[in-house]
């Protein structure tokens, strides 16, 4: 056998080795990544946040179910999900069961694009050519289900909307769109629902967010939501005062190369950013960026590499 021959046939055993190992093992090596952000006002109490996205569920997925479910004994104090909890058109079933652990947390959730349809095989290779397209054949998923299983659970619809919540003695201001990979979000929408929201706070004043701790006013932290984390969405809830933003869509990359990292993001997003806390700045304003990994992949990409799937654990701590 010549040298090119070997060569070829170690490069193509190291390949084959990678996809079993990234298809077999490390898509199900479910991790829980924990993170500190110091967002909150001065003597706030710790509030714990989980972060879920990008289950891509289908009702086989026990072991992914179970590992969901087990994180309710985290507590958390909120849950934010940013989409994508649907992999097939029976995909329900299996967030029945993830989530079966979360009645009364509170939570908070947007869609994603695989919410609305199921996956469609797809070169791989496309990605480096841009964000993916919707396929016109897509099946439609009972997204409708899906919403009316969260609001079993209590959780409010942000997509294209803001709510506010009180936690630990701080109000957590909240505003999400729906799906920007899709083109579903509507800025101008979110931005007229913010001002309704502050035009209700009766402890609000003129500046925003508040931070001061008196009895007067209510130290508040604002948020911002979204599936897929497009720079225009980003900038956006940076003027709206967020101070922190949470997405997902990107699966980290998904298969990502050790030392280097994320090869693609399916969005606009910088690589750098594909995956975990950073910070988002636009203009004279900074917020704090936490991308998900996600959980899951499309049932026709099953597989990772050096990019595990999560879930993420934030606890909000006083700035210093």
């Amino acid at each position: 056998m010549s040298s090119v021959a070997r060569i070829a046939l170690a490069i193509g055993a190291a390949g084959a080795a990678a996809f079993a190992y990234g298809s077999l093992i490390e898509r199900t090596r479910w991790t829980l990544r924990s993170v500190e952000v110091p967002v909150l006002p001065k003597g706030a109490e710790p509030i714990r946040v989980l972060h879920l996205s990008d289950l891509h569920m289908a009702p086989w997925q026990r072991s992914k179910q179970e590992w969901v479910r087990a994180l309710a004994d985290l507590r958390p104090d909120l849950i934010v999900d940013t989409g994508d909890n649907l992999g097939h058109e029976r995909g329900i079933e299996g967030i029945d069961r993830a989530f079966g652990g979360f009645v009364g947390i509170p939570g908070v959730f947007v869609n994603g694009s695989n919410d609305y349809f199921g996956p469609v095989a797809k070169n791989w290779l496309g990605y480096f050519r841009g964000p993916s397209k919707r396929k016109s054949k897509a099946k439609h998923l009972d997204i409708g289900a899906l919403h009316a299983h969260f609001a079993r659970l209590g959780w409010f619809d942000l997509d294209n909307a803001a709510t506010a919540i009180e936690v630990k003695g701080t109000r957590l201001e909240l505003f999400g769109v729906d799906d920007p990979h899709i083109g579903y979000d509507r800025l101008d929408i979110v931005a007229g629902a913010i001002d309704d929201l502050r035009a209700d706070d009766p402890l609000g004043d003129e500046s925003w967010p508040d931070e001061s701790s008196t009895p007067e006013k209510r130290p508040t932290v604002t948020i911002g939501v979204a599936h897929a984390p497009y720079r225009r969405v980003l900038d956006s809830f940076v003027n709206h005062g967020a101070q922190l933003i949470l997405a997902g869509h990107t699966h980290g990359g998904q298969v990502c190369v050790p030392g280097y990292g994320a090869l693609v993001t399916n969005c606009d997003l910088p690589r750098s950013q594909a995956k975990g806390l950073s910070l988002w700045r636009h203009g004279f304003r900074t917020a704090f960026l936490n991308v998900s990994a996600g959980l899951g992949t499309a049932l026709t990409a099953p597989v990772r590499f050096a990019c595990p799937p999560e879930a993420t654990l934030l606890t909000l701590t006083p700035a210093q």
